[in-house]
């Protein structure tokens, strides 16, 4: 590189330029501004999470506040609020950044608010889809896979775009995070990513018809009164109740609670021992559930549209567009 006009030496030889900040499309860039980044969280008295390395917290008093980074992106939240205020303050006196206000868009994420809860959407994102694959008139269906299918790898399958179908497929992968009930068919297309088919990609575009049925579903987070965040887990050792794991398989009960080892399930001996622990210790209870109102039916297998079609709410799918 030449030396900039102000520079005047009086011999370029053994002279060199020390870079003292990286610049954007350098390959060192990003490595560079995060760990400056991060840096400056710490020294601010903010925790860097072990499992998730974007993410930084700082607790006080009972309260939090947290902070999470995308690139140059990043959302403040908690529930102290002065935390959360002079964190801005920080930032703004070390980076050039400005606040845009209550969030709305976050990576093709929208998010709206009601006094019943969040609402996770990405209906721009679906739209942007439909019209690239030039199916927003398409014919849409109930459901996102068919019961009983049979796909899998044959010899004399007729080949499909690889690169398309890996493209659709990528970004069906990442429209799961707020519409889940397409989870299980996009699970199982994507097990054919380098070896795809005509066949594969007819029920990649039946995901797709599914779609434009779902164009006014959010994904809603209730509002409960307080800023808990609740899931089934034992968070210290066993100090609670018994935890329901509601199973729709009678036999799967009987062995989990019976201490005689079949020949028939050796090949389970080490994950039915593992749950039989944890049922003489009271940490977790089987109840009996029909294979109708199992919620866990939806991620692992096709069902009939009408139990489909039920499980909606109960996994926090709302028509925003419904009649009420």
């Amino acid at each position: 590189i030449d030396l900039p006009p102000s520079v005047h030496v009086t011999s370029k030889e053994g002279v060199m330029c020390k870079l003292r900040k990286p610049l954007y499309e350098l390959k060192h860039s990003p490595k560079a501004w995060f760990g400056r980044f991060a840096a400056s969280m710490k020294k601010f008295g903010y925790v860097q999470s072990n499992s998730d390395y974007i993410l930084f917290l700082e607790r006080h008093r009972g309260k939090l506040a947290t902070l999470i980074i995308y690139v140059d992106d990043m959302i403040v939240t908690g529930d102290d609020q002065a935390k959360m205020q002079n964190l801005q303050k920080y930032l703004t006196s070390k980076f050039e950044m400005k606040s845009l206000g209550d969030l709305k868009y976050f990576l093709r994420i929208e998010v709206a608010r009601s006094r019943h809860g969040i609402f996770l959407s990405q209906r721009k994102y679906v739209l942007d889809l439909l019209a690239e694959t030039v199916m927003l008139d398409c014919k849409p269906i109930d459901t996102p896979s068919e019961q009983n299918h049979k796909l899998m790898l044959y010899p004399d399958q007729v080949p499909t775009d690889k690169e398309r179908y890996q493209r659709l497929v990528g970004k069906l992968i990442y429209l799961a995070h707020t519409c889940p009930t397409i989870t299980y068919a996009v699970s199982v297309m994507s097990q054919f990513m380098h070896f795809s088919s005509e066949d594969h990609m007819g029920v990649v575009i039946c995901i797709l018809r599914y779609l434009k049925v779902t164009l006014g579903n959010r994904l809603m987070f209730s509002k409960y009164g307080h800023t808990d965040v609740e899931g089934y887990t034992d968070t210290d050792w066993a100090g609670l109740k018994p935890m329901d794991l509601y199973c729709n398989n009678k036999a799967a009960i009987a062995i989990a609670h019976n201490p005689m080892q079949h020949d028939r399930t050796k090949h389970v001996e080490v994950d039915r021992h593992f749950i039989k622990e944890k049922l003489d210790a009271e940490i977790i209870y089987f109840p009996y559930i029909s294979s109708e109102y199992q919620l866990a039916n939806v991620f692992t297998k096709a069902v009939f549209t009408t139990i489909f079609l039920n499980s909606l709410d109960k996994l926090g799918m709302l028509d925003i567009f419904a009649p009420t």
